[in-house]
């Protein structure tokens, strides 16, 4: 038993932020019909590292692709072609949620907006996936995570401090304002499906990366508004707690989040420096922040004598929040991610099997099945003969024109 299981989803998304909602609806059981260009795809099968079939040659499946579309369908068509276009049409009369995430107002020179299609289907959920919006003076821009990274706040926030080596803002390498997009978006997505569920109708979701990422700096943006202050950068340290940072080991480094009085005494008491709990300097958090400089000293001081793993051990057992930093490479060999069974393998199209992540979706009653990315134009002729009825004399056609 699935989620989802009885909604069919029609996914115009590609690259990050609109596949992995749309992933994230497959996961939950969903049918999802991925509509790519044909010849070409998603921009992402073109950024490798690239997937190799048994006799070792690279295929068009990316390992950025294979990331953020597993378990779809892919249906290759044209749909700058009015042929393209009318398949399409008629692929979202029978959906029950409609994704896109082209520029604001693309579709509807297609007749593939909102408007056009609820015509056919007042029961469409419609999710229109934008940088700025559908109006404004940015609505038209082009929108890359990297970009909302800066516009939003995000890297002001993150990075060295002024005055010390490598100072300056400084960007996640995982695009994460596409992914508070994705998942804020299948939030909506879901949302829009119980209300349907009361009233028979669809609806149009207008799901902003900006407004995404703006939002999730969460206490740091009220902070400002509440006082005018903007937030500094202070590289690894946490601003509102003290020590919660990162600190050089015997042969590596470690992070130590004492965020409340109970845990700073534990701290003090497994690296054998009892006389920091009676500091007054260090007797209450606000304290600690406000001394963190000779906080820090006093902790690297005794922390840089004892191994990485030592530490954690001790830490650990004294009720310390601590952990490495970790290569992947280390993530993928811990024990407890083994146990968690975070990596997965799929079996692809070529035969081949690849590797692929867990959802962090664990239902009881509803676990997902992993099938991997599907390769472009898999299921072309299958979704549109069996939902659509083109036969396979207009199949031929179409594949002869290049609209398929």
């Amino acid at each position: 038993m699935t989620v989802l299981g009885d909604v069919r989803v029609l996914d115009l998304t590609r690259v990050v932020g609109g596949p992995l909602a749309t992933q994230t609806l497959a996961d939950l059981g969903a049918e999802v019909i991925k509509i790519e260009k044909p010849g070409d795809g998603d921009d992402t099968r073109r950024m490798g590292p690239f997937l190799k079939d048994q006799s070792g040659a690279e295929t068009n499946d990316s390992a950025f692709f294979l990331a953020f579309n597993r378990s779809k369908k892919s249906v290759a068509v044209d749909i700058t072609t009015e042929r393209g276009q009318d398949l399409v049409r008629r692929l979202a009369a029978q959906s029950d949620v409609l994704v896109e995430n082209y520029k604001a107002q693309s579709l509807k020179r297609y007749g593939l907006d909102y408007e056009s299609l609820r015509r056919e289907n007042p029961r469409l959920i419609y999710c229109s996936m934008t940088g700025f919006g559908q109006e404004g003076p940015y609505a038209t821009r082009p929108a890359y995570d990297f970009v909302l990274q800066g516009m939003s706040g995000l890297m002001s926030t993150c990075g060295r401090p002024d005055g010390v080596p490598g100072a300056g803002p400084m960007r996640t390498s995982v695009p994460i304002t596409d992914v508070f997009t994705g998942l804020y978006a299948t939030i909506s997505i879901l949302g829009a499906l119980m209300q349907r569920d009361q009233t028979g109708r669809g609806q149009f979701i207008d799901s902003v990366m900006l407004d995404a990422s703006v939002s999730v700096s969460g206490h740091l943006a009220l902070g400002y508004l509440m006082t005018g202050k903007t937030p500094a950068r202070i590289g690894n340290a946490n601003p509102v707690a003290a020590p919660s940072e990162v600190f050089a080991t015997a042969d590596g480094e470690i992070i130590v989040a004492a965020g409340n009085n109970g845990q700073f005494q534990a701290l003090a008491d497994a690296i054998d420096q009892p006389e920091l709990k009676r500091d007054p300097r260090f007797d209450t958090n606000t304290h600690r922040v406000q001394n963190r400089a000779a906080l820090f000293a006093l902790l690297a001081k005794a922390l840089s004598i004892h191994d990485t793993a030592h530490l954690v051990r001790r830490l650990s057992a004294a009720g310390v929040p601590c952990g490495p930093i970790n290569t992947l490479a280390q993530v993928f060999a811990d024990p407890q991610v083994r146990h968690r069974g975070i990596q997965k393998e799929a079996r692809h199209k070529t035969n081949v099997n690849v590797p692929t992540l867990k959802s962090p979706l664990n239902l009881s009653d509803s676990p997902v099945d992993y099938r991997a990315a599907p390769m472009l134009g898999e299921h072309t002729e299958e979704v549109l003969r069996d939902l659509l009825g083109v036969s396979d004399i207009d199949l031929a056609l179409m594949k002869s024109e290049k609209v398929i």
